[in-house]
């Protein structure tokens, strides 16, 4: 049974309840976010790496959640900032333009077990990759975690619009090659 986010963070706030409350926290919301992550930075160890990355920052900072927003919300924030600056990171260490590095993450989509070039999955997941990161996130945000702009706006620190504006730039680009690949 999970409990409600009100109940966990009162339980993180109580010193003897802290460390189970924040395992609660971790297991109620470790999948959602496992695949956000894994959807930005494509490899299983990279996503594992994030995050864990992920729960030390909430950790860390769970002290001081003002609840302004849903803790959902808040930990998907942390999330997505983590993931851009992983592969901000990884364009670091490749010392090289982020086509390299974009071409990078579509190599490791093809080197996955299952890879399938004629399957339309695979097609969208090469094509996600191939979107500059900000769009990136804000398609897999909208298209996978069927976030509201409004929630979305808040997680990405970004204006409805511009993020709507994101999202149809995202679409058309993944639509186009799909078609043209």
């Amino acid at each position: 049974m999970h409990l409600d986010d009100i109940t966990l963070l009162q339980q993180f706030k109580q010193p003897a309840l802290k460390e189970k409350a924040f395992t609660a926290i971790v297991k109620k919301f470790q999948e959602k976010l496992y695949w956000h992550v894994r959807r930005l930075v494509v490899t299983h160890d990279d996503a594992n790496d994030v995050l864990q990355n992920i729960f030390i920052k909430v950790w860390n900072g769970l002290e001081s959640f003002r609840e302004d927003s849903k803790l959902y919300t808040w930990l998907y924030r942390i999330a997505t900032n983590e993931c851009l600056t992983f592969l901000d990171n990884q364009k670091r260490k490749a010392t090289s333009d982020y086509s390299a590095v974009e071409e990078g993450l579509s190599n490791k989509i093809k080197a996955e077990n299952n890879f399938n070039a004629n399957q339309l999955e695979w097609k969208l997941q090469l094509a996600i990759q191939q979107l500059p990161e900000k769009q990136r996130a804000v398609f897999t945000l909208r298209y996978y975690d069927e976030m509201p702009y409004e929630e979305m706006s808040r997680v990405l620190d970004t204006s409805e619009g511009a993020l709507k504006a994101s999202y149809h730039h995202a679409a058309k680009k993944i639509e186009e090659f799909i078609l043209t690949n």
